[in-house]
Order: structure tokens, then C-alpha cells, then sequence
């Protein structure tokens, strides 16, 4: 069960895991534009982006454990 997670996860944690990594894409993206152009507000307004990405992340994990518990009981 655990080795096929994905096949079978909720559409819950499919859309977490994959806003999570687009936002700390984005962020990460933002961080190193700012830092190349020398803007320095860019680089203060990515963390909040890349912030946020890791709290779905969080909350991804939260499911997917939650999932796996509710499964195992079975």
C-alpha cells in the first residue's frame, strides 16, 4: 500500500503536493530574480510565497498520514 501512495491518494493530496511545490517553485524563482536585478522588495515578498508552499506541504502530510491510518484500520 504504502509503495503505490500516489495511485490511490486522495485528489486532496495531489492538488497540496503539487500547489506546494509550485509556490516554492515560484518563490524560489522570485528569490533569484530579485537578487539578480538587485531588488531587494522581491526578495522580501518571495518568503512569504515560498512560506506558504511549506504549509501545504505540511498539510500534505497531514493528509496523506491521516489517509494512511484510516486504511490501515481496515
Amino acid at each position: 500500500m504504502l509503495n503505490e501512495f500516489w495511485a490511490t491518494a486522495p485528489t486532496a493530496y495531489k492538488v497540496l503536493v503539487f500547489s506546494a511545490m509550485g509556490l516554492i517553485a515560484l518563490g524560489i524563482i522570485l528569490t533569484i530574480a530579485g537578487n539578480s536585478t538587485g531588488n531587494q522588495a522581491l526578495v522580501i515578498a518571495a518568503l512569504p510565497v515560498i512560506g506558504l508552499g511549506l504549509i501545504l506541504h505540511i498539510a500534505g502530510l497531514v493528509v496523506r498520514g491521516q489517509t494512511i491510518r484510516k486504511n490501515l484500520k481496515r
